[in-house]
């Protein structure tokens, strides 16, 4: 037994929990505390994390897991209220995941996503050109994070972007830990509504867009169609939102790192697979659950047992990555594990990588001056989040 459980509270804002690393330095694979009782276990080692990742004997299936950390707005009988939506492929095992991914594959391609640089770069520099004329300070996450990705996926998808504050806000309440189980299943529905009655538009009129065409492919029905679009729309605008805003927190307190970024254009790829690794804001997660008994890290995980892996502490594995904890733009990372790894890594990677490429180059190259306009301890962070960020990032220059 362990009383052994998952938090989001940080001693500082950039490294995960002290809590875990210790763990980590005890055990790769170590008892922890579910939420309901359930004796589960917590991965904090990088080759553990991969294994569990890519073993199909561990199902990715919310029906089997149980809640690794208790949301305050939750009872324990809230757990079976939620239903994954028809088409939310991220929480289905195979081939029902299969059947949808190949779907989505050819449009998120290297190739695909590199003809997509032109609009991205144009994306950007209209929100630095909007910033810059703006009254300073300014909140980087309103006026440049948030917008470019939000703008490339409604693009990308077909969704409209005056439409953008009423997904953004239902997101949010879904997204917040303390909200209350009614709220969340009411901000789904909601959503759920506008994109069944968006995809009803498109199926009469079609455009060049990604659900158009998923809707001409006559694949999938609506309902299928609708939890596609519901899982890119958030997936493909709260991700990279976050990593923007909190990978610029990094940089504005590592002025060494950051002035490495700004001066040579050569180190900006090599810098955001590094801020990915040292941020990695999918901090509470993933989960899979066994379905039958496996040898992880040389412990016996039993068929029925939640397995819950901690990218942040996984990612700052000595074992695979020399001086983890230190933030270094300039050295070559490869190999983490902030896409996940295996059937479900991250779809969207390469679109992600791309937009923070051009974001942090454009940014620093249009504000060499950039700094925190608040002190650094005064900066809202989301720990009361699903995906770790900022809530806000005063700057000026």
């Amino acid at each position: 037994m362990s009383d052994l459980t998952l938090t989001t509270g940080r001693e500082r804002p950039f490294d995960p929990p002290d809590v875990y690393t210790r763990i980590r330095q005890q055990a790769a694979v170590h008892r922890m505390t579910y939420s309901d009782g359930h004796e589960g276990w917590l991965v904090t080692g990088y080759d553990e994390d991969r294994a569990v990742l890519a073993d199909p004997r561990f199902s990715n299936r919310p029906e089997l897991m149980h809640p690794p950390f208790a949301r305050p707005g939750f009872k324990p009988e809230d757990t079976g209220r939620f239903r994954t939506p028809p088409g939310f492929f991220l929480r289905m095992d195979e081939p029902e995941h299969a059947r949808y991914r190949k779907l989505l594959t050819g449009q998120f391609t290297v190739r695909r996503m590199k003809l997509l640089e032109p609009r991205i770069r144009e994306i950007a520099e209209s929100c630095l050109d909007a910033m810059e004329s703006a009254r300073r300070p300014a909140d980087l996450v309103e006026a440049f994070a948030l917008p470019i990705p939000s703008l490339v996926i409604c693009e990308l998808l077909g969704v409209p972007y005056e439409d953008r504050a009423r997904f953004q806000d239902e997101s949010r309440k879904m997204l917040t830990l303390e909200s209350k189980a009614d709220d969340v299943i009411a901000a789904l529905g909601r959503m759920s509504a506008y994109l069944a009655g968006l995809i009803t538009r498109k199926r009469a009129r079609p455009a060049d867009d990604l659900l158009s065409g998923l809707v001409a492919g006559g694949e999938l029905n609506d309902e299928e169609l609708t939890g596609v679009a519901i899982l890119l729309l958030i997936a493909g605008h709260e991700t990279t939102a976050n990593m923007l805003g909190l990978g610029t927190y990094a940089l504005l307190t590592n002025p060494d790192q950051l002035a490495a970024m700004r001066d040579d254009p050569s180190v900006v790829d090599n810098g955001v697979e590094e801020l990915l690794r040292y941020l990695t804001i999918i901090h509470l997660g993933p989960v899979r659950a066994a379905l039958e008994d496996v040898e992880i890290g040389g412990r016996l995980i039993r068929k029925g047992d939640s397995v819950t892996l901690h990218l942040p502490v996984v990612n700052r594995d000595p074992d695979r990555f020399a001086d983890p904890g230190t933030l270094d733009v300039a050295r070559p990372v490869g190999g983490h594990l902030a896409f996940g790894h295996g059937i479900h890594q991250c779809l969207g990677q390469q679109l992600a990588r791309i937009e923070m490429r051009i974001g942090y180059a454009a940014l620093l190259r249009r504000f060499p001056g950039l700094r925190l306009a608040v002190p650094p301890d005064e900066v809202p962070m989301r720990t009361d989040m699903s995906i770790y960020g900022v809530h806000r990032l005063p700057v000026t220059w």
